[in-house]
């Protein structure tokens, strides 16, 4: 679950802006609402129809495969994602890290990855690099990796470099990343990137143990061209005074996201037509709703209404330090936890120390050696100064695990560089000026380790063991871990587990469940599958990838949804006998379930989510922190109703109502049909029952679907379609303006047609329009579609189709008088109660059961379903063109078709590179989990934007305290009372700790409650009797308790809420 104030979460100094971000849209709406079509010569039709032909039958070819990259594209745009594609990346070190660097940029989608590596694999990098198994062992590492890496994108071109690198090799690639490099070789590399024409991006990155380093250089003059991602802000203009500086009001509408020192340019403004030049300006004193605008209006016009306010983003010039010179002066440095402030300054130091030790020594410090370790302090001093008690025992775990890749460390940084390397190729996103350290020394189990515990057992394992001991590495093995979804969280997490070893033991077990299968959309991230497992189970097919990772995981997979209605299979059995729950959901309802189960059952969650590159952890322990539901985000705001059906005022409601006119044409309506052709009297007579105007609507609906709309050729389907767009973008725009004309007034003496509404215009068809014919062509399609009717070979040729369309004969319409449209912003419903809903309801449903008796035996419609995924079904087609024609009447600005898809789709941005950062930072907590850690100032809870890029980290919240008569309890505590007791015998045992209880409840029905005196009557029955009768709950067999909840109050009559009662009755 990600904060609701994520944005406000971005730093001033990360706040330049890319002007034609702001221009780019809005100039060319600009452009196109003045261009008058010149009148055609009769020698120009001809031509004419062939260019219209062109562009309706041939959709616009990308150059980006839509269904493959659909979510990335969501978060970098097109042209990053060209940039990308023509990008050369070169990757040295292939132990864990270089191999989740190269995993994400192959996924990313770069032109090709060359993998380097000079060194043989070993049994120890078995526990970090995913790609490698003990088939591998003695072979080059970065052969080992190329065809395994080939697999994840056949796109991407990969290949291997095996021989010392010369730096002259480097001018072949548009960014370089060495993770395991010495500093002197890295100075030298790095000096000639930096001084390259044009300068080579240089990363440099390592991670030792639980410790992480990136250093980041992008030449002398790197330009940002798009600091964080986000789309401009707006604002809607609800006065300017004529000041210096001026004040500008917008509609409480929505709150500003403006900061002082952000640009803006106006537009639409009325009366004050200065602003509109598109001139950006600067602002200050930002509020909620206002902002002063630095400029004098004075003697600007009188602003008289309307105009939109948008934010401006500027790109940002960044001039990076060579290593040789930031290494000495490395200026600030990105912090990610705040109760560490003064760690980065340590680590900068430490990891110098480590490898001036290594160049002088070839070897890695010993765990434990006094004499290793004072040549490490020695050199700290020399550069930090005085190295206290707390820095030593800091840099003593640093040197003991510096030989040590773990995978959770490695998964972090691999999101994390695998990021600024698209960074470096696209100019997309800020990148990490320039140092970054991260630890997570509190992931050490709680007790000390000596050197008999990190001794190697020549494992796979031996590299954690080195680091963390063999007592937790055998409690990871021997784990029962659940782990609910295998997306692209999941297909991480089992990559992570898999290499940790977490349920590889005699007893351990991991059991993953999820009813999804696998789409061509999921491939970019989710690497444990690959195109020939196109519609197969997720969870069965990342299991056998996961058992490939590492053969001894005890892994069974499952395709049942987490829920009530599973209780079945995920019993009390299962719940009680797991060490931890691991979340990789995608949906705030099913992860609230899952944490009711771990709250009952005293389990620990573990739970992250990502939002394009967004990402956040949340560790939740029994009693120890606050579970996941006890703070939610608030529900996202949805546009009123009449907002949606009359007055939108940005393409956001063109597409929420054009994905509800869909629904409704093409499902609803359809659906209702079909239940009414099933059984028409039993029908008509539910409606009659119901009698209200909901009733009154379907049965309108499915008469005029079946009668005057009813469709018996494609020609039908035409003329349906034709109709539909005089009705949607003619009349029912001439009968709004016609109820309220433009220069209408409120009651309150206010014109109607003020901000945020805006006065809309019918729109005239035009058969040269290729937008109008493709919208023509996808609802008759969809019509046919409905009603089984055969599509012809020729719908789909322009001209034929043209023609058939010419031939539809509209009549005029004229607004009525009347007419009530809906403006109250409350109203759930268009349709309006009257008095007589029954007595036409009654006629409607005469009418409709003899129009059944005469259509055709067996007639049936056939519901359409919404499908955003597939371009070949026309239904992004009709849902784009409805909202583009929608957002021509209201002068709003148009989308292209895969901008409506993101938003009418509901698709959440997604990029494998805060997956895999999210996934890494929960398993460093996994790590605390199964060691039992019970110090709360151990666990972290993180926010991170890889964009921007930030870091928060913080210990999680404690459970909220109830105290009541000397005792207290939380959230997690349960009352348990043995035996099958009568309802007074629980009332007496509340009683007993100082509690009158005048309610008790058990699922959705009330058992007792003090203010029913048919409930006393209750008391001496058995509360097992009681659930069965009243509530109707059956415990099934396998249960020993039921549950109930209890209404309380102390002596002074205050309410008070006790946890939850289970009754052990069997």
């Amino acid at each position: 679950m990600l904060p609701s104030d994520l944005n406000s979460i971005s730093l001033r100094h990360y706040w330049p802006y890319l002007i034609a971000g702001a221009f780019g849209l809005a100039g060319v709406l600009c452009v196109l609402s003045q261009y008058k079509r010149p009148r055609r010569r009769p020698e120009d039709e001809t031509a004419e129809e062939e260019e219209v032909a062109r562009e309706v039958v041939e959709r616009p070819k990308s150059d980006i495969d839509e269904d493959l990259h659909s979510r990335q594209l969501a978060v970098y745009g097109r042209e990053t994602m060209r940039r990308l594609f023509a990008s050369n990346v070169l990757v040295s070190g292939l132990q864990g890290l270089g191999a989740e660097i190269a995993k994400n940029l192959v996924l990313a989608g770069v032109k090709s990855v060359t993998l380097h590596d000079e060194g043989e694999v070993e049994m120890w990098d078995l526990s970090a690099n995913f790609f490698l198994s003990e088939g591998d062992i003695g072979k080059n590492r970065a052969e080992a990796c190329v065809q395994k890496l080939q697999e994840l994108n056949n796109a991407v071109k990969v290949s291997s470099l095996t021989i010392p690198l010369v730096k002259e090799q480097l001018s072949d690639f548009q960014a370089v990343v060495f993770t395991d490099i010495s500093l002197e070789k890295a100075i030298e590399f790095n000096d000639y990137c930096h001084s390259h024409t044009p300068p080579i991006p240089f990363i440099k990155c390592e991670v030792r143990g639980l410790f992480g380093g990136v250093f980041c250089d992008y030449g002398p003059e790197f330009t940002v061209l798009d600091v964080d991602g986000e789309e401009p802000r707006t604002g809607i203009v609800a006065s300017i005074s004529n000041d210096n500086p001026a004040l500008v009001t917008c509609i409480d509408d929505e709150r500003l996201e403006f900061q002082d020192g952000d640009l803006v340019i106006f537009s639409e403004i009325q009366g004050m037509p200065e602003l509109n030049d598109g001139k950006p300006r600067r602002i200050n004193g930002t509020r909620p709703y206002s902002f002063f605008l630095e400029e004098d209006t004075s003697k600007f016009g009188t602003y008289k209404s309307g105009g939109i306010v948008t934010q401006v983003k500027l790109p940002k010039l960044l001039h990076f330090k060579p290593l040789r010179e930031a290494i000495k002066d490395p200026g600030e440095f990105l912090l990610s936890d705040y109760s560490k402030i003064e760690r980065s300054a340590l680590l900068h130091s430490a990891f110098q120390a480590l490898d001036r030790f290594r160049a002088e020594l070839g070897r890695f410090p010993l765990a434990g050696a006094v004499e290793d370790m004072a040549k490490i302090v020695e050199f700290v001093r020399g550069v930090n100064g005085e190295v206290g008690e707390a820095d030593e025992k800091v840099l003593n775990i640093f040197l003991n695990g510096s030989r040590a890749i773990l995978n959770p460390m490695a998964a972090l940084f691999g999101g994390v560089v695998g990021q600024e390397v698209v960074k470096a190729c696209s100019g997309k996103f800020h990148p990490i000026y320039q140092f970054f350290y991260f630890d997570s020394i509190e992931s050490l189990p709680p007790e000390p380790l000596s050197p008999t515990d990190v001794k190697p057992l020549n494992t796979r394992y031996d590299a954690q063991i080195s680091v963390l001991g063999a007592d937790l590495q055998m409690k990871l093995e021997n784990a029962k871990i659940f782990m609910v979804g295998s997306g692209a969280l999941g297909c991480e997490f089992l990559k992570n587990l898999a290499l940790m070893g977490v349920s590889c033991g005699p007893t351990g077990t991991l059991t993953v469940t999820d009813d999804d299968i696998i789409e061509k959309s999921n491939l970019s991230r989710q690497f444990l599958f690959r195109e020939s497992h196109i519609g197969q189970s997720k969870s069965t097919v990342a299991a056998s990838a996961a058992k490939l990772i590492n053969p001894s995981l005890n892994i069974t997979a499952l395709q049942n949804r987490v829920g009530p209605e599973t209780e079945n299979v995920f019993n009390d059995e299962f719940w009680e006998n797991l060490d931890a729950v691991i979340n990789a959901l995608d949906n705030v309802n099913a992860r609230l379930y899952v944490d009711s189960r771990c709250v009952y059952f005293q389990k620990p969650l573990l739970e992250s989510g990502t939002l394009g590159p967004k990402c956040n952890t949340q560790v939740v322990i029994p009693h120890l922190t606050e579970n996941y539901g006890a703070s939610r985000d608030p529900p996202e705001r949805e546009a009123p109703m009449c907002t949606v059906h009359s007055f939108p005022h940005n393409i956001n409601h063109c597409l929420a109502w054009a994905r509800s006119e869909f629904e409704g044409l093409f499902e609803k309506t359809p659906t209702e049909v079909n239940a009414f052709l099933e059984d028409p009297e039993g029908y008509t007579s539910g409606m009659q029952s119901a009698g209200d105007a909901q009733a009154r609507d379907k049965l309108e609906s499915i008469l005029e679907c079946l009668e005057r709309e009813r469709c018996e050729t494609f020609k039908d389907c035409i003329t349906w379609a034709r109709l539909k767009f005089e009705e949607y973008f003619a009349s029912r725009i001439k009968q709004l303006t016609f109820t309220f004309p433009e220069d209408s007034m409120t009651s309150s003496g206010t014109p109607f047609w003020s901000p945020p509404k805006r006065f809309p215009r019918p729109l005239k068809f035009d058969p040269a329009d290729p937008s109008h014919l493709n919208l023509l062509m996808a609802a008759s399609i969809l019509r046919a579609e409905s009603f089984n009717v055969p599509v012809p070979d020729w719908a789909k040729n322009p001209k034929k189709f043209a023609e058939a369309v010419g031939k539809v004969s509209v009549p005029e319409f004229v607004p009525k008088e009347g007419v009530k449209i809906v403006t109250d912003e409350k109203a759930t419903s268009v349709a309006s109660a009257s008095l007589d809903d029954a007595e036409v309801i009654d006629a409607l449903s005469s009418n409709l059961e003899q129009l059944a008796k005469k259509l055709p035996s067996g007639f049936r419609m056939k519901p359409v379903h919404f499908e955003k995924d597939d371009d070949t079904n026309y239904h992004m087609d009709l849902i784009s063109g409805l909202a583009n024609m929608r957002a021509r009447n209201y002068l709003i600005q148009e989308v292209d078709r895969f901008k409506a898809k993101l938003i009418a789709g509901r698709i959440i941005p997604a990029i494998a590179t805060a997956t895999a950062a999210a996934t890494g930072l929960v398993c460093l907590e996994l790590y605390k989990t199964l060691a039992g850690n019970r110090n709360l100032s151990a666990y972290r809870n993180t926010f991170a934007n890889l964009a921007v890029p930030l870091f928060s980290m913080a210990e999680p919240v404690p459970p909220k305290t109830v105290q009541h008569g000397g005792t207290s309890w939380t959230v997690w505590d349960r009352w348990i009372i043995e035996g099958d007791l009568t309802l007074r015998e629980v009332l007496d045992w509340l009683s007993a700790k100082g509690l009158s209880a005048y309610s008790i409840s058990c699922g959705t029905s009330l058992l007792y409650n003090s203010m029913f005196p048919r409930h006393e009557e209750r008391l001496d029955r058995k509360v097992s009797e009681l659930a069965r009768d009243v509530a109707k709950v059956e415990v099934p067999p396998y249960r020993r308790h039921l549950d109930v909840v209890a209404g309380c109050e102390d002596e002074e009559g205050n309410d008070v809420d006790v946890p939850l009662i289970s009754i052990r009755f069997r």
